[in-house]
């Protein structure tokens, strides 16, 4: 775990149930271990995190609203709709659907978010801290243009930038492995 994502999510109620359970040593440990090596855990999207987010067709994105309750909704499109807009920025083109704008109404008041992705079939999963911008896609043409993806069906509303504050690749314990349709017609064609 990067020492930033580590410093973000251990605040004092969370280092208190660490105590409390037995954990605080090895998340300690984990925490000096990253600091010390935090070239290695830079907060810029690499390579693996580009390739990894590319590849999605979906993900959870979770925000907090001025009562503070969370919210997680998924976010679903064609493989890559989530793009790396560059090391330190992400993207989507926000298509219409049921028209409840809760996300886009909690980021009004704080833009924090958290998005989780999924790789059911190979058990892996990306948590990432961020920062989330809503623009009206026709305020913004060149981005909704780098945004929209070819050839799908369906109507951009907004254009979603989320300045990613840190990020951290989870262990694959407890995954269940799940399998979309075309990883199976693929894999039965090898």
């Amino acid at each position: 775990m990067s020492s930033k994502y580590l410093s973000i999510a251990t605040t004092p109620s969370v280092a208190a149930a660490q105590e409390h359970y037995g954990s605080a040593g090895q998340w300690a440990r984990i925490g000096a271990r990253a600091h010390a090596d935090e070239t290695a855990q830079s907060q810029r999207l690499g390579p693996a995190e580009t390739a990894f987010i590319g590849a999605r067709d979906g993900f959870y994105l979770a925000s907090v609203s001025e009562t503070g309750w969370p919210y997680v909704q998924y976010r679903g499109g064609p493989a890559g709709f989530l793009t790396t807009v560059d090391a330190l920025m992400l993207g989507f083109a926000d298509f219409r659907g049921n028209r409840q704008y809760i996300t886009t109404g909690n980021v009004s008041a704080n833009d924090r978010v958290s998005l989780f992705l999924m790789d059911y079939a190979q058990r892996r999963r990306l948590k990432i801290y961020g920062h989330m911008r809503v623009i009206d896609a026709e305020d913004d043409p060149v981005l909704a243009k780098k945004l929209t993806v070819p050839d799908y069906p369906a109507r951009v509303e907004r254009l979603v930038l989320i300045a990613v504050e840190a990020f951290d690749w989870n262990c694959p314990q407890h995954i269940t492995p799940r399998f979309t349709l075309a990883e199976l017609e693929r894999w039965r064609l090898e």
